[in-house]
């Protein structure tokens, strides 16, 4: 990708999944990258594989509900390395899988302060270092749950929705200073979320996976890979006209 060598990208939740990859292919593209997970050994470890391979990881521990905490690791991020250039809003959980009417409200918080506060704070913490620069691309990661609806989770649909829209409104508030802003809206992806789910599935491990292939039109569950593809296009050079847009990833569902 064009214009990513140098950059300095922080991944929230970049650990594992999706984030991982992304963590990976911005490596690749000859970016810093700044792994930032609650998980510490495991952001430890993917730091330290980065790193085999010559090229530059660093990691910080990061809970995006802590507004307070988050500020100063983007601080100590920009001070050890000049700037931040790129920030992937990846962190995320699923919450309770039942009806509305049963979701308890403390659940619907919890999944609300990760998916929708971490998203603001995080980018909070980031426009002014990115206005420091001369400009720079924020990356949200939504859900093809943040265009079409689904009988399930409830409140992450509803805090995915939340995300393609803030990332709207953030395209057009800091286009002005350089700053792009858009969202990712994956379909079922091989993670170790969707791998638990089928894990814990009434239906088996198997027909579960297979029940996942018949909703893609190309016939596939979608790989991290696939994700962090279209992450890193969106943070590069290649994409400089490029905001307030969707990027759905999505093996066709939408499309149905």
């Amino acid at each position: 990708m064009r214009g990513l060598a140098d950059k300095v990208c922080i991944v929230t939740g970049g650990s594992q999944g999706i984030g991982k990859a992304t963590c990976l292919r911005l490596a690749e593209e000859g970016a810093t990258v700044i792994i930032a997970d609650i998980e510490d050994d495991q952001a430890a470890a993917l730091c330290e594989d980065i790193r085999q391979t010559q090229q530059r990881a660093e990691f910080w521990h990061l809970d995006v509900t802590d507004e307070d905490e988050l500020a100063k690791v983007f601080s100590e991020v920009a001070d050890t390395f000049g700037g931040i250039d790129v920030l992937v809003n990846n962190a995320g959980i699923a919450g309770p899988d039942k009806p509305t009417d049963e979701v308890t409200a403390e659940e619907w918080r919890n999944v609300m302060d990760v998916n929708v506060m971490g998203v603001f704070f995080c980018t909070k913490a980031a426009i002014g270092h990115m206005r420091k620069r001369g400009g720079g691309s924020i990356v949200n990661i939504s859900s093809i749950y943040g265009i079409v609806g689904a009988p399930d989770i409830p409140p992450y649909h509803a805090s995915k929705g939340a995300v393609r829209e803030m990332s709207k409104t953030d395209a057009m508030f800091f286009a002005d200073d350089g700053i792009r802003v858009n969202s990712v809206h994956p379909g079922f992806i091989w993670t170790p979320l969707v791998e638990a789910m089928a894990e814990a599935s009434d239906e088996g491990r198997d027909a579960f996976c297979e029940n996942l292939r018949d909703l893609h039109p190309i016939g596939e569950i979608g790989e991290p890979e696939d994700i962090a593809a279209g992450i890193a296009y969106l943070a590069s050079e290649d994409a400089k006209f490029v905001t307030g847009s969707e990027l759905v990833i999505d093996g066709g569902y939408t499309a149905r």
